[in-house]
């Protein structure tokens, strides 16, 4: 079986850490070019644009698409218009409704959508998943805190409109309590820290229940310092389950369970070859509903003015 001939757009820091090692460990797809506007994948053929690319090299099968959330829906337009896969990255857009109209896209061209949230892929996630399936959650508490100067520096693409600000790790948070969950959960109120100068919330605390009236307190902040946090706690009748380290880690009855090593990308990277060979699409908003739900019903604090 022949490679997926696959091309990167928009080659920052996640392509680099992440993208590039997972494909060259994946036999199923042949790296062969690349778009960015500042940025090259040394080796390969870069353009651009993705139009620029598409146009010189006709015989890309798939796109992974890498760039800002508010810059993604042009490019995949332009993607799943011309018969490729899409790959998004998180979150696959800045809108659920940009995302409702790829999905239909892909379908009326009969190509694969995929809608990637590594953090489900991390070790703890899916024996959290059967856990929580086994013992009903009755209670969770989500702290998910880090220093956007260290993970984000420079980035003023993620402090404007769109750019999501501290929902951009959130998000991660979300997209695992969607999965690990046996019922849905509704938002029920929120705060969002806005900082003086900034267009994308700095902090924000969201209070969640699911019909039954069990409650999820989540909690997201890019201020912390010293060490970085990344838990989710959920209380059961049958005692406590921990995931640290953003789900690479997994405590029951407070002991540490053997796990898997991490290989969130690589994962993803598998999921989109069986999807691309089966010719089906894997679209999932949850996470991002969520996120749309605390802009819209939450309230807005101003906070000091924000400086890098």
């Amino acid at each position: 079986m022949s490679a997926i001939k696959l091309a990167i757009v928009g080659v920052g820091k996640i392509v680099h850490d992440q993208h590039l090692p997972a494909i060259a460990a994946n036999a199923d797809f042949e790296l062969v070019a690349s778009a960015s506007r500042h940025n090259t994948v040394p080796g390969l053929p870069g353009y651009t644009s993705i139009e620029a690319m598409l146009a010189a090299v006709p015989g890309i099968d798939a796109v992974s698409l890498c760039m800002p959330p508010q810059y993604r829906y042009q490019a995949a337009q332009v993607a799943l218009a011309a018969g490729k896969h899409v790959f998004l990255e998180k979150p696959p857009g800045a809108t659920l409704s940009e995302v409702a109209d790829l999905e239909a896209l892909a379908a009326a061209r009969g190509v694969t959508l995929f809608t990637s949230w590594h953090s489900r892929y991390a070790p703890a996630v899916q024996p959290a998943k059967a856990y929580l399936a086994a013992h009903a959650p009755t209670a969770m508490q989500v702290r998910w805190k880090e220093d956007v100067r260290q993970w984000h520096p420079n980035q003023e693409w993620i402090w404007q409109a769109g750019g999501l600000g501290v929902f951009d790790p959130g998000i991660n948070a979300l997209s695992i309590v969607t999965e690990i969950l046996p019922s849905l959960i509704f938002l029920k109120r929120a705060t969002l820290e806005f900082p003086d100068n900034r267009d994308a919330p700095i902090a924000a605390e969201l209070h969640f229940q699911d019909a039954a009236g069990m409650p999820v307190h989540a909690q997201f902040d890019w201020r912390q310092t010293g060490p970085q946090s990344w838990d989710i706690v959920v209380q059961t009748a049958d005692g406590e389950l921990k995931l640290s380290n953003g789900g690479a880690r997994l405590w029951v009855h407070g002991v540490e369970q053997p796990l898997e090593q991490e290989a969130e990308y690589p994962s993803l990277y598998r999921r989109f070859a069986e999807l691309v060979r089966a010719g089906r699409a894997d679209v999932d908003v949850a996470p991002l509903r969520h996120v749309a739900d605390a802009f819209m019903l939450g309230q807005r604090k101003v906070v000091a003015a924000f400086h890098d």
